[in-house]
């Protein structure tokens, strides 16, 4: 099989995918690269199993009732998310804050931070998908599914802080977790990639992106219960891996 990761920018630029190839109990980094554009990555799920995207793939139930009642001047809707409470609901998904209970890590809110231009990309490769290859669902329980690497990375028990950037203490920091990466699973192939994954976030959280959607695959990722089903359907589902990396090569 293989397994498609995509770490999506609001741009052609910064965004960065990588597919690993599963045979033989080992993963072997097929492709890597950056600056991609829309139609690449359509093309690229059509020929992966399972693709793992770092971007919200939906908004807040709540946020379009907000949105539409504020246009049509009707103000119960509006007024139901009166105070910060409130306001939250409008900020994060379930996902979101299920996420935060697992890990401690908080996601960017999708309507309320940075998020929100690459979510809006998002959303437009989502409907490229579906034309072409029919949709999938929200809650990953098709061929696409919503990962966070930061998250994936800290239950996997490796670095997953403090390595975005340019600078030197962020390259250093990259590095480590690159090392930290293929120390724990000596079975993954990067395919004389390791200087470019230690030379872009980008790249590295698109390796870890295919590394969780094959985990997806596997049924290794936690997956909405009935409480939490019904928003994962319409504003999507963070998968996050269970048990270690040594799962995935399926040897």
């Amino acid at each position: 099989m293989r397994s498609l990761g995509i770490d999506l920018a609001a741009a052609t630029p910064k965004t960065a995918v990588a597919v690993l190839a599963w045979a033989g109990g080992s993963g072997r980094l097929e492709h890597l690269a950056l600056d991609v554009g829309d139609q690449e990555i359509v093309d690229l799920f059509g020929a992966s199993d399972m693709t793992g995207i770092d971007c919200p793939v939906g908004w807040p139930d709540a946020f379009l009732p907000f949105l539409a009642g504020h246009l049509n001047f009707e103000a119960h809707p509006v007024l139901d998310h009166d105070g910060i409470e409130g306001r939250r609901l409008l900020a994060y998904r379930d996902t979101d804050r299920f996420v935060t209970g697992q890990t401690g890590l908080i996601p960017l809110s999708v309507s309320a931070d940075r998020l929100a231009h690459p979510a809006m990309r998002c959303a437009v490769i989502q409907a490229k998908i579906a034309r072409e290859h029919g949709p999938q669902a929200r809650d990953g329980s098709g061929r696409l599914a919503e990962v966070y690497p930061a998250a994936s990375l800290k239950l996997w028990g490796l670095p997953a802080r403090g390595y975005k950037g340019r600078g030197a203490t962020e390259t250093e920091r990259l590095a480590v977790a690159l090392d930290a990466l293929s120390t724990a699973a000596p079975w993954l192939d990067l395919a004389g990639h390791e200087d470019r994954l230690a030379a872009s976030d980008d790249m590295f959280d698109a390796l870890i992106a295919s590394l969780t959607a094959r985990a997806a695959a596997l049924g290794r990722t936690l997956r909405p219960d009935a409480g939490h089903a019904g928003a994962a359907r319409t504003e999507g589902w963070i998968h996050l891996p269970t048990g270690g990396l040594s799962g995935l090569n399926g040897a």
